[in-house]
């Protein structure tokens, strides 16, 4: 860490992390591990490992993400299409129903921009 980092922001090893994941994704009964990279409030990092064959079921997309394979090849499934990603690939995840699996073992990071909260209630003023 430089002199020229901000108390409380460190880095975060993805090296580190992926080793980490794959070791519990190996130890877990569906093949798959994930970790918080970052978690803020407009915008949320997730870390994903996955088993060769492991597989997240069919679920309805964030409103808007990108999918950054960082290790291994997965395959993301969608409305009548599919994707194979390797590492270093990324691609934004379509709105629609999409499936994410593994073709090797895989870790990839999945970025979700979080939809603005609803706006405060107006307050009337008082007297």
């Amino acid at each position: 860490m430089s002199a020229d980092t901000a108390p409380g922001l460190l880095p975060t090893d993805l090296v580190d992390m992926q080793e980490r994941l794959l070791e519990k994704a190996r130890s877990a009964r569906a093949g798959r591990a994930a970790e918080t990279v970052y978690a803020g409030p407009r915008m949320r990092q997730t870390a994903l490992a996955l088993l060769a064959d492991a597989a997240l079921a069919e679920h309805d997309s964030p409103p808007e993400a990108t999918l950054h394979v960082l290790v291994g090849r997965v395959r993301m499934n969608g409305s009548g299409r599919a994707w194979e990603l390797g590492a270093g690939e990324l691609i934004p995840i379509p709105p629609e129903r999409h499936s994410v699996s593994a073709l090797e073992d895989s870790v990839f990071l999945l970025t979700v921009l979080r939809a603005d909260p609803p706006p405060a209630p107006a307050v009337a003023p008082v007297g």
